[in-house]
């Protein structure tokens, strides 16, 4: 049986329509006669996506009981049985009523495809798991239902329902989204236009990159090599020298042009390489690449252009940035066509563009480029076999006996030359080859190959002579430039990695990534025990003779390499590469120690502070109420009635701050030791805001309720909900400016929210965090408010509770104080 194909209708945010989009596809493709079944929709309550239901068959849902609550759910066994075409499934991450075959959703949809059944679903951006913590930041809520990536990226298509987010706000107002009593409430948080666009931004570049990795894929499996255009994708090339800030800005233009583009740097590090690059340049460079929105590399590779072309291919670049050669004509007479030539003759169907710059204007003689190349050795046979013959010609015809010592030189200074460009074996070639032809042609007799005097059987072991020690000094020195180039090229790779890590990257990402770069490694993976592995992957690179290695690098951790099996000139800069991960490693524990002594030193930091507290904060009620009781006692002082009750009614009220002020500071410290307990239970709000008011004595004219109708229970600790209401609504009363403050009831998705709005001074923006640091009294210039623990303690026991306590701006002045706590659901007790 053929598996199902699933079509997956992503979102960026809830009111889209993705719900609408699956159910006209649905009846689109009913009337192309396919058999089509509603498996599980949820319109909420939104008129226009419940009409699309007519006409089309609805599966009954499944009823589930669970501690006595009725709930219903998609019939897996009963869909399984009707067997459709197609199945519409709503909301993917669904997390699915106890008792179920599967937790989740989209294990339904997973086996309603084994079975051979087509699926249409839907599922927003927030709730794919790789980006719950990302659209946390963004929001600041904490989605519980997720779908794995994988889930997704082996769906068959996935299609983007797309929405303006000011054309989704003004949904959000008329009424098409939600309720018009979580208008206000959805406005002001999670749907605010910041949000919504950096969430349509989210889901627009996972799609591209979704549909990015399916085109690779699909390259892949048909051996498609040449690049396809679907996006600009620029590499420019970086020597190390001052015209790369030229290059990079040329490139970064064209990036831009297109939408989308991307911006590649890459300095090749090689023996034959772009020499004198300067690792302060190379770090600027990268900066500026990086300001741009561009990635750095570096590679390793033993023939500059072809590392730049590999390169280019292997991130599907479509152009390639390099800039205009500085070599002079001697250089270019003698090195061959260079970098420029030899990238564009290599690059294929990839645009290259050569920039001027003003060092294309410097003229250098040409400098060793390292041991002799094969191309050299061939260029010194090729000069012998044309040169000599030449020069015999030439010299023929001028032939004199008085002319024999000048031969005898021009044929040394041909073995000399010879020696310089092809080295040692076409030199030996040259000054045999010579000494021959100098007798045969030039020492009498005439035309015969005799050496009847000694003196030029000494030439010509002179002429071996010279050519053997010419060509060792042109070795050796070429060795020597190889050794040198090869250290500067560690430097820079080296110098490169410290650039990675001091930029800001993961230390141990950025080594991994430069690791494998180096070495044109197929993939290297650093794995420590207790965390997620760092890994660095070039799938293009994949060969059968790549061999794998292991190294440890620390207590519990190991790296392991994946590729070309590397030379003994590799194994030290290796070795570097090592120390440094190993280093890192290690900082890592540290770090991670550091971390977790982390709350020793808050709590040593707080019970600083709480002794403070109680040598101050605590000493005036105390004082107080020690005064009015001894008054009280005094035999010898005659009090009325009156001066008794004011004395009486004195130490109440400072017994009562008394014993407010040690339950806070008890509370602070089993907040701090993480000793609070917490009864989570489903309540309502509405007698918690009650009973808050109630402590604090509030009249009916003292504060203003909003309370929103038919909120679900909460999933909270009532008693820790209640005082942690009554410490933020009496600093509203405090702060309110004689306004008396209000408090709204809301619902927002899954969550919550308890307002408590004054119209007091407000605060600060960059003070705003401060209200809920412990033992601070903005504003504050005696003892007589408190000791600045409220806020604190509230923040502590909503965060106890699974909710979040936030500080806005309050319109016209002011400020809010928003409680969030999760809706109860229908396991809660």
């Amino acid at each position: 049986m053929a598996r199902g194909r699933l079509r997956v209708m992503l979102g960026a945010a809830p009111g889209v329509g993705k719900t609408f989009a699956m159910l006209e596809e649905g009846r689109r493709l009913r009337n192309a006669g396919r058999d089509v079944v509603v498996a599980v929709v949820e319109t909420h309550g939104r008129a226009a996506t419940a009409a699309l239901l007519d006409g089309l068959e609805v599966m009954p849902r499944r009823a589930v009981e669970h501690r006595g609550v009725a709930l219903d759910d998609l019939d897996l066994d009963g869909l399984l049985e009707r067997s459709p075409d197609l199945a519409l499934v709503d909301e993917l991450a669904h997390t699915n009523a106890p008792g179920s075959r599967h937790e989740k959703r989209w294990q339904d949809v997973a086996e309603l495809l084994d079975a051979g059944i087509d699926v249409i679903s839907t599922v927003n951006i927030q709730h794919i798991e790789s980006l719950v913590d990302v659209v946390r930041e963004i929001t600041g809520v904490l989605q519980r239902e997720t779908v794995p990536d994988a889930v997704l990226r082996s769906a068959d298509q996935v299609e983007l329902v797309d929405l303006a987010p000011q054309a989704l706000r003004d949904r959000l107002g008329e009424g098409l989204v939600y309720p018009a009593a979580r208008v206000d409430a959805a406005l002001s948080n999670y749907f605010r236009l910041g949000n919504l666009t950096a969430l349509r931004e989210l889901a627009l570049l996972w799609l591209a990159d979704e549909v990015d990795s399916a085109l690779q894929r699909y390259r892949a499996e048909k051996g498609i090599d040449s690049p396809w255009k679907a996006r600009e994708r620029v590499v420019v090339a970086l020597t190390g020298g001052t015209e790369g800030e030229t290059l990079v800005r040329r490139a970064a233009r064209i990036a831009s042009r297109s939408s989308g583009g991307e911006l590649f740097a890459v300095h090749v590090t090689t023996p034959d390489g772009l020499a004198r690059s300067s690792p302060e340049v190379l770090a600027a460079q990268r900066s500026l690449v990086e300001s741009l929105g561009g990635s750095f590399h570096q590679v390793v590779g033993e023939h500059i252009p072809r590392a730049l072309v590999d390169f280019a291919r292997g991130v599907d670049a479509t152009q390639l940035v390099i800039g205009v050669s500085r070599r002079g004509a001697l250089a270019r007479l003698l090195g061959g066509p260079g970098t420029a030539a030899t990238v564009i003759r290599e690059a294929g169907e990839i645009d290259v563009h050569i920039v001027s710059h003003s060092g294309s204007r410097t003229r250098e003689l040409p400098t060793s480029s390292g041991a002799l190349s094969l191309r050299r050795r061939l260029l010194g046979f090729a000069l012998v076999v044309v040169a000599l013959p030449g020069l015999t010609a030439l010299l023929s015809a001028f032939r004199s006996p008085d002319a024999v010592a000048t031969d005898l030189l021009l044929f040394q200074l041909l073995v000399v030359v010879v020696a310089l460009v092809g080295g040692i074996w076409p030199a030996l070639l040259a000054a045999v080859a010579g000494g021959l032809t100098l007798n045969f042609f030039f020492v009498e007799p005439l035309y015969t190959i005799t050496i009847a005097d000694p003196q030029n059987f000494l030439a010509l072991i002179i002429f071996v002579i010279v050519a053997v020690l010419v060509s060792v000094v042109v070795d050796r020195s070429a060795r020597r430039s190889r050794a040198a180039t090869r250290a500067a090229a560690e430097s820079e790779t080296l110098s490169s990695i410290a650039g990675s890590v001091i930029g800001g990257q993961d230390a141990l990402q950025a080594l991994v990534a430069r690791l494998r770069e180096s070495f044109a490694m197929t993939s290297v993976m650093l794995r420590i025990e207790g965390a997620s592995p760092y890994t660095s992957t070039d799938a293009r690179r994949a060969s059968d003779d790549d061999v794998e290695s292991t190294f440890a690098v620390g207590s519990g951790a190991s790296l392991y390499l994946r590729g070309p099996d590397l030379a003994a000139s590799d194994r030290r800069i290796l070795g570097a590469f090592l120390s440094q991960i190993s280093s890192a490693v290690a900082q890592r524990a540290l770090a991670s120690e550091a971390e977790r002594m982390r709350p020793v030193a808050d709590a040593d930091r707080l019970r600083t502070a709480l002794l403070a507290a109680v040598g101050h904060d605590l000493r005036r009620p105390l004082a107080a109420a020690t005064a009015a009781v001894t008054a009280l006692r005094a035999s010898d002082v005659q009090l009325s009635a009156a001066d008794e009750a004011e004395l009486l009614a004195a130490a109440d009220e400072s017994l009562a701050v008394l014993a407010d002020l040690v339950t806070k500071l008890l509370d602070a410290s089993r907040l701090q030791a993480g000793a609070l307990g917490v009864d989570a239970r489903a309540i309502a709000l509405d007698d918690v805001v009650g009973g808050a008011i109630e402590e604090l004595g509030l009249g009916p004219g003292e504060v203003r309720l909003e309370l929103g109708s038919g909120i679900p229970p909460v999933v909270a600790d009532p008693v820790l909900l209640q005082r942690a209401l009554v410490n933020v609504l009496d600093n509203a009363v405090r702060f309110s400016g004689g306004e008396p403050p209000i408090v709204a009831t809301s619902t927002f998705g899954d969550h919550a929210q308890i307002r408590v709005i004054d119209s007091g001074p407000g605060i600060p923006p960059e003070r705003r965090d401060d209200v809920f640091v412990a033992f601070q009294r903005l504003g504050d210039t005696d003892s007589s408010t408190g000791i600045g623990l409220g806020l604190a303690l509230s923040q502590g026991f909503l965060e106890a509770m699974g909710g979040t306590i936030d500080a806005e701006d309050t319109p016209g002045g002011g400020l809010t104080l928003v409680l969030e706590l999760p809706l109860a659901s229908a396991e809660t007790p």
